[in-house]
């Protein structure tokens, strides 16, 4: 009996080190070595050196002069870190029609001279509730309200869009894509803060 005891707890033990102890502190320099930023967080200054966000997390932008993101159901205000989730509404649930009425209203009275239509995801959040990206389409579609906010032509704001459109990953894996707080940093060092604000 005593041999088996023994056995039982050199196993334990063996696999506590490997499991909560060399695996994790691998994985941990791995990361740090091939992907220091992302690991870090991928944290984002501003031109002061205020961290202002991160490139992997979605927030709220809700002034005229800056692109919007997606809407989010994370926490009870949206885009709360903490409680990231999708809001798990089904297509009969008439509490998502509400919302996505309301978010259609918003946006076309914001919106005025928007070409075309509303794009499909700006009234609806994604499975996490933080993504912090859009199309090329959805950005490009916001062009107008921004620059008329913030008095510049339209064709200024989406070559910063164009600029800054990444790609697939690897040339192979998810879309098009645009990272809203990016956009809205580079839109505030090249022509100031918005004058008009809501």
């Amino acid at each position: 009996m005593a041999n088996v005891i023994t056995i039982a707890l050199r196993t334990t033990l063996v696999t506590l080190v490997a499991t909560g102890l060399v695996y994790p502190l691998a994985i941990t320099a791995i990361a740090q070595a091939a992907f220091s930023d992302r690991a870090d967080g991928s944290f984002v200054a501003d031109e002061h050196g205020n961290v202002v966000g991160s490139t992997l997390i979605g927030q709220r932008f809700k002034d005229l002069g800056y692109f919007q993101p997606r809407p989010s159901a994370a926490g009870d205000a949206g885009y709360d870190a903490a409680s990231s989730s999708g809001s798990n509404l089904g297509p009969s649930s008439q509490k998502l029609h509400d919302r996505v009425v309301a978010e259609i209203a918003r946006l076309k009275s914001e919106n005025p001279g928007a070409p075309g239509s509303i794009p499909v995801e700006l009234v609806t959040t994604s499975g996490s509730g933080l993504d912090p990206h859009l199309s090329p389409a959805a950005a490009l579609w916001q062009v107008p309200r921004i620059a008329g906010a913030r008095g510049i032509a339209p064709a200024r704001v989406s070559q910063i869009v164009e600029t800054y459109v990444e790609g697939r990953d690897f040339g192979l894996f998810g879309e098009r894509r645009v990272n809203v707080l990016v956009l809205n940093l580079e839109l505030d060092k090249r022509f100031g803060r918005p004058v008009l604000s809501k």
